[in-house]
């Protein structure tokens, strides 16, 4: 085989370079199309619901005149929902995928137990509510509730946090559970004091992603029976509730009926007047919010623990 010349291999670098060049540029394209697109919706949606975000929308409850109209029922109940869904879901999750990768053996039924929660994860979130529908509504008795929405949400992420948790584990070093064990550590020391903090910033961004998901669900929301219009709020714990002076239980809020932002939005998307959708567009950008805020939160958690992580 001939030698390639000096000149052939400037020549070969050079269109090497070329095509760098010419994905980088595709890449910044493409990235600055998508960013422009949810620019300008993000910026239309403000624009359009600018004149009703004041503390008023946020304090009033629906109502069908749309200058008085508010969502205070639904914030406070999106709130509860995904509150209830990060407790049900977040500890579940996470110890399922530490079993799974830390202490399960590799034989043809973990296998299958694998392949059923990535399957789970692309299951559309309208089978989630019917399953939920049969299961947490009619067969244990909760209702339309809280709890019902917070555990129906809850299945739906579960897949979502157990991956994220195996993924986060399986990216350590094994050198550093031998090394654990190799002082005389048992397993679960091991993964207590060293696998679990340093896979919490891996694990943290599944649960991010998962909620992120659940909070912007319609779907099983509606299939079990969320109210379209509420005008009421869940009972404060140890307050009095009706003419009875009873006072409220602790968990007695779970119970409680609800609706959500996606709801709400949905309930006045719906409407023909034009001014609900005014409502709808400030709703929106609430909704946006909360989940940036509710990212940061955790975006600002996985700094701090990947700042604290000395390998």
């Amino acid at each position: 085989m001939t030698p390639m010349t000096t000149e052939q291999i400037r020549a070969l670098i050079a269109r090497g370079k070329l095509k760098d060049t010419l994905f980088q540029a595709i890449g910044i394209l493409c990235l600055g199309i998508g960013l422009l697109v949810i620019f300008l919706l993000v910026g239309d949606m403000l624009m359009r619901g600018l004149e009703r975000l004041s503390l008023d929308f946020f304090t009033n409850f629906a109502s069908r005149r749309a200058g008085e109209s508010g969502i205070l029922s639904a914030w406070v109940g999106t709130i509860l929902v995904m509150f209830v869904t990060a407790m049900a879901a977040v500890p579940l999750g996470v110890a399922a995928g530490i079993y799974l990768e830390e202490y399960a053996k590799r034989n043809w039924i973990t296998d299958i137990i694998e392949i059923n929660i990535t399957n789970l994860a692309a299951v559309p979130s309208i089978v989630y509510g019917l399953l939920a529908l049969g299961i947490f509504v009619y067969t244990f008795g909760f209702g339309q509730s809280i709890l019902s929405a917070g555990l129906t949400l809850a299945l739906l992420i579960l897949p979502i946090v157990i991956v994220s948790t195996r993924e986060a584990i399986r990216s350590i070093p094994a050198m550093i559970r031998e090394g654990s064990m190799a002082v005389g550590a048992t397993r679960w020391q091991t993964c207590r004091y060293h696998i679990i903090p340093y896979a919490m910033p891996g694990i943290l961004t599944g649960v991010i992603i998962g909620l992120a998901r659940a909070i912007g669900e319609t779907a099983p929301i509606i299939t079990i029976g969320a109210l379209t219009f509420i005008a009421f709020l869940p009972p404060v714990p140890f307050t009095a509730t009706g003419t009875d002076g009873v006072s409220a239980g602790l968990f007695d809020w779970v119970m409680s009926p609800f609706t959500v932002m996606p709801i709400q939005i949905f309930n006045w998307t719906s409407r023909p007047d034009p001014a609900f959708e005014v409502n709808a567009a400030a709703a929106g950008f609430v909704l946006m919010g909360m989940v940036l805020s509710m990212n940061a939160i955790a975006i600002y958690l996985r700094y701090r623990m990947r700042k604290n992580i000395k390998w």
